[in-house]
């Protein structure tokens, strides 16, 4: 029987198949998400790249969205715990720098770190 579950050898119709298939629907929506590391995804992680590191800090370039979302006070604490989750590696934001384009308009941010 064994055997046969595991090759489907069954039949549309009778009533074996129809338990295989409860019993994988069942597993595919019941299974928990650790099982399969299935973790949630960081938001927006797309706004955030990572440049080579210089004199010791590592560089990032943080979209102005994702920063004019934070408020000023926080910005530095919040965009430290977003680097920390997309890298996986505790960061410490030492400061932000806003880039500008020809006429004067930010157009994204520089965002200093420390491990």
């Amino acid at each position: 029987m064994l055997r046969r579950i595991v090759l489907w050898d069954y039949q549309r119709g009778v009533w074996q198949y129809d338990v295989i298939c409860v019993v994988i629907v069942l597993f595919i929506f019941g299974a928990p998400r650790d099982w399969f590391h299935d973790w949630p995804k960081i938001p927006n992680a797309a706004e955030i790249t990572s440049l080579p590191a210089h004199q010791g800090e590592s560089e990032f370039y943080i979209e102005t969205e994702l920063v004019n979302a934070i408020p000023e006070d926080k910005r530095l604490v919040e965009l430290g715990r977003v680097l920390t989750a997309r890298t996986q590696k505790k960061r410490v934001i030492t400061r932000i720098e806003p880039l500008y384009d020809s006429e004067q308009e930010v157009t994204g941010y520089l965002a200093f770190a420390k491990p």
